[in-house]
């Protein structure tokens, strides 16, 4: 009887360990597969941040951005025109220890002038800043015909673009753009684009003048340059937006072109309706 009061005590013992050694298994795949939604929470909330930076995190949302985007912490990845740095502040020290970030910023010259001041902005947060910044690729992506890869052939895994689309369609580059971008991925690699949503109740103005852009016409544009449409979001949409401004998208805010004109009115429908797309590069 002691004997087999002892077996049972040892089967017992050995159901416990064995369920706690599952669990701890679960537990420890739950952890990997959540560790780059924690550290982008983290670079989120992190205290670099500049605080006008961070007050339009929701107009731009940017954890359920990158999730939506598939970024893990250990890819290569490259930003087109990241302009003043506001994803830079993110993406940087996110891909900083095991990944890579490559900032395809303006031209520092052929371009209008706001391509070097801009450039020359960027370069200075980043040194300014060199335990935050250190590991960051500056390099140029130009917007013409002449447009060359600012990365590697076949290096990247993921390509980023926010709100630039129609500034390629005001230059008659888009085409081009989105070929260089192309050949800047791996295959299987991925582009995730941002942009602002123009209507569907009138055709696409070819020039965007008003910066907004027709989604099916933006997915039109980069199939053609041979990537493949596999995902849409709506984290970034605004339905508040009724896109027929004077001034086009740059009415509403950050940008208040209309000045203190009616400035309350166009604070209170936010920032633009814009679409939130994932294109992948074929594996052949």
């Amino acid at each position: 009887m002691v004997v087999q009061g002892r077996r049972k005590v040892l089967g017992i013992a050995t159901l416990v360990i064995t369920l706690a050694t599952s669990t701890m298994s679960i537990a420890d795949d739950h952890t990997k597969g959540s560790v780059n939604e924690i550290k982008i929470k983290s670079v989120v909330s992190a205290s670099h941040r500049s605080e006008s930076n961070i007050a339009r995190d929701k107009y731009r949302h940017p954890f359920e951005v990158l999730k939506f985007f598939r970024i893990r912490d250990d890819i290569a990845v490259m930003e087109i025109w990241p302009g003043g740095g506001w994803w830079t502040e993110i993406l940087a020290p996110f891909l900083s220890e095991n990944g890579r970030y490559v900032a395809a910023h303006f031209p520092d010259e052929g371009g209008p002038p706001y391509y070097s001041r801009s450039l020359r902005t960027f370069k200075s947060m980043l040194s300014e800043d060199p335990n935050t910044y250190g590991k960051v690729e500056v390099t140029v992506l130009t917007s013409g015909a002449d447009a060359s890869a600012p990365a590697k052939s076949g290096s990247m895994d993921l390509a980023l673009t926010f709100r630039n689309v129609h500034n390629w369609m005001s230059q008659g580059s888009a085409q081009e753009v989105f070929a260089t971008i192309f050949e800047s991925l791996k295959p299987s690699g991925y582009l995730g684009v941002v942009e602002h949503r123009a209507s569907t109740n009138a055709p696409q103005d070819p020039k965007a003048k008003s910066g907004y852009v027709r989604e099916d016409y933006a997915i039109s544009l980069i199939e053609k340059a041979g990537f493949k449409l596999v995902a849409k979001s709506e984290v970034n949409a605004n339905p508040k937006d009724t896109k027929d401004y004077p001034g086009g998208v740059w009415t509403l805010p950050p940008s208040y072109r209309a000045g203190d004109d009616e400035r309350e009115k166009y604070s209170a429908i936010g920032e633009s309706d814009r679409f939130t797309l994932l294109f992948q590069k074929p594996e052949r």
